[in-house]
């Protein structure tokens, strides 16, 4: 089932849970987004999303003081009967007995934070985001070299992860090998990790496994990355055409997203480390506003009319 445990939301954001009593491990929050009930809370619910978090801040909490017990009961019983994932109060403000009672009879959560309303919901907001996004897994190995993220892709066999041992002991770091996990948390950026079982182990064939954080020590690995780059390794072919300049960039599509893309040709005697380690330099210099290939362009053009030029004169 998709989603994230309500359990979870307590864990991660540190709440108290008022309903214990309310299995949270098996209600799912599928809807990134938080509702403060405001409206609701005076009957209106045209429009009204009840998958997500609800949140009582100080304006509820006041308007809801002044309401009579009957009243009160009567708003409760709509909103928490409307199977709303769970109910959220911050600044430590603490429901009465009789919402409890409720929350119970519809088995809702009652959950409460000393947090302020804003800081709560964008923690709770950027938290879901990253846990609801959408999610593919691929077959590749990413590298955070120089703080950029290098997903290397390419055929089984073909030197992936020999090429990220050799960049881990050039100093940079590990973040997972043959599987990646690739969330898009916005519209510009997709974030690897690794899976829990085989985070920070290297498949190398005639070796074995190793674990990368045991040989190299924890400042090799990490956890996450930004993909920011793609690097597809392919076999050496003597009739295609290579790009030798790099004057216009190459994309591949990763749920949606364009991210910057280098096929390299792989023959005996290339430095495939040191090749990567060149490609993440030269994009972190692109991002710079300073990009070699045009540079070169610029000075050829510039050659060239100066040439002209003289053989005019």
């Amino acid at each position: 089932m998709k989603g994230v445990p309500v359990s979870s939301l307590i864990e991660k954001m540190n709440l108290d849970n008022l309903t214990r009593e309310i299995n949270a491990d098996k209600i799912r929050i599928v809807h990134p987004d938080i509702n403060r009930p405001a409206l609701q809370l005076t009957g209106f619910y045209d429009h009204f999303d009840n998958e997500r978090v609800q949140i009582i801040g100080y304006v509820e909490y006041a308007y809801i003081n002044k309401l009579s017990r009957e009243e009160k009961i009567r708003t409760f019983d709509k909103l928490l009967s409307s199977k709303i994932p769970c109910l959220v109060w911050s600044r430590s403000h603490k429901p009465d007995e009789d919402i409890l009672t409720l929350a119970r009879k519809y088995g809702v959560p009652i959950l409460m934070s000393d947090k302020t309303t804003s800081d709560l919901m964008a923690e709770i907001i950027r938290w879901l985001k990253v846990e609801l996004a959408p999610t593919i897994s691929i077959h590749g190995v990413l590298v955070d070299v120089y703080g950029e993220g290098v997903l290397i892709m390419g055929e089984s066999g073909i030197g992936k992860s020999e090429a990220a041992l050799e960049l881990i002991k050039r100093g940079h770091r590990l973040v997972t090998d043959d599987v990646v996990e690739i969330r898009k948390v916005s519209d510009d950026t997709l974030v690897g990790t690794a899976p829990d079982i085989t985070r920070h182990f290297i498949e190398l064939r005639g070796v074995g496994i190793i674990d990368v954080k045991t040989l190299f020590g924890v400042e090799s690995v990490k956890n996450t990355q930004a993909i920011d780059m793609v690097v597809k390794l392919e076999d050496w072919n003597k009739d295609k055409e290579y790009d030798r300049l790099g004057l216009e960039e190459q994309y591949t599509e990763l749920l949606g997203n364009k991210i910057v893309c280098h096929s390299i040709p792989i023959r005996p005697g290339r430095n495939l480390a040191i090749i990567v380690e060149s490609a993440a330099v030269n994009y972190r210099q692109k991002k710079m506003g300073y990009n070699a290939a045009r540079e070169l362009y610029n000075r050829v053009q510039q050659n060239l009319a100066k040439r002209m030029k003289e053989d005019e004169e």
